[in-house]
């Protein structure tokens, strides 16, 4: 997992892009694998930055292994 913070029980990164279109395709990329895993993060975009949190709600918002899947699927993109 390259340059994930975990603090308060959350996974999170930043992904930054050339340009908001960039960004956008990024997102549809990651829907992809978002929707293989069944685990969907919380995130936002500005402009040509996406933040993504990543935490387990069913496992009492902690990260479990699922968490570190789809980091690692997100960083591959």
């Amino acid at each position: 997992m390259n340059n994930w913070t975990e603090n308060n029980n959350e996974l999170s990164k930043t992904f930054e892009f050339n340009s908001f279109l960039e960004a956008i395709a990024w997102i549809v990329k990651a829907s992809a694998e978002i929707e293989k895993l069944n685990h969907h993060p919380k995130w936002t975009n500005v402009y040509n930055k996406v933040h993504v949190s990543l935490t387990t709600h069913d496992q009492g918002n902690t990260i479990t292994q699922k968490d570190r899947e789809l980091a690692v699927a997100l960083d591959n993109l």
